[in-house]
């Protein structure tokens, strides 16, 4: 903030000849800059596009607070900072315990324990994690299941996450993106390769785009509305067989790989997404 407005520094670009969307960020790759300005209200701007991966640390939070300030000053900010407050990426599905897999979140072994037992095959994870970091499988034999329980809670100081393990994985862990509260008709199934448990892209997981499912258009067609209706503009949900396993509001990705197998432009339905925000004042 200076002066009492939030502002930021900005530069406007121009896209580079032959440019393609996957290439490196930086002058001579994509775009070139034109011109780059030291402070820039954000107010000013016709819509602020709110978009940075996870973890959703402190900086992250003081950031929402500070778009929320330009909201009030003006700007319109998609996804609204309050929605990202509020939907961590991780626990937003304990909303919709009818869609998602035996689910606990616990600081406690103990905890950790009795629902291996009762599961026997699960998978472990962070609550600030991105990109498959630092997801663990524990199968019926309990192998390393207290040194995985060491190395996610910190001796009982952070809170995991465990569900129990969806063989459907095999076919992908789906990607089905909502925008205006409306789905994308084809999800992106990130398929574990080479013995991975983990479909994730930047785990090594390949992607191919596929029509949705029954089961996966019935949870976008659900959630999507809703999720509209409290300021989220974009959502990434992360669906295994029929079941959802994340919501994904910072900065949910795919939209490259599905145009590139399917021709479907889901950039140009997020443009057309984002300027009806604007036009109606904010809501998606």
């Amino acid at each position: 903030m200076a002066g009492g407005r939030v502002t930021a520094r900005v530069r406007e670009i121009a896209l580079a000849e032959g440019a393609q969307g996957g290439e490196q960020a930086g002058d001579g790759a994509w775009f070139r800059t034109v011109v780059v300005h030291a402070v820039f209200e954000l107010r000013e701007a016709d819509a602020v596009v709110m978009r940075k991966d996870p973890p959703f640390d402190s900086e992250y939070f003081y950031a929402t607070h500070l778009l929320g300030q330009a909201e009030r000053e003006g700007a319109q900010v998609f996804n609204k900072p309050a929605a990202l407050r509020d939907h961590p990426e991780k626990l937003a599905i304990l909303e919709f315990p009818q869609f998602t897999p035996p689910t606990l979140v616990t600081r406690r072994e103990a905890d950790i324990r009795a629902f291996h037992a009762e599961h026997g095959d699960i998978i472990l994870k962070p609550l600030d994690g991105m990109g498959g970091m630092g997801i663990f499988r524990v199968g019926t034999d309990g192998l390393n299941l207290g040194a995985i329980c060491e190395t996610l809670n910190r001796g009982g100081a952070q809170t995991v996450m465990v569900q129990r393990y969806l063989p459907a994985i095999a076919q992908g862990d789906k990607r089905v993106l909502l925008i205006g509260g409306q789905h994308v008709p084809y999800a992106l199934a990130r398929i574990p390769q080479g013995g991975e448990v983990r479909g994730n892209l930047a785990a090594g997981g390949k992607g191919v785009a596929l029509p949705l499912t029954e089961g996966e258009r019935s949870i976008a067609q659900a959630l999507g509305p809703l999720l509209a209706a409290r300021g989220l503009l974009l959502v990434g949900l992360d669906v295994i067989g029929d079941r959802l396993t994340e919501i994904n509001v910072t900065s949910p990705t795919c939209f490259r790989e599905i145009m590139d197998q399917t021709g479907f432009d889901v950039a140009a339905m997020f443009t057309d997404a984002l300027e009806r925000a604007v036009a109606e004042g904010g809501t998606a």
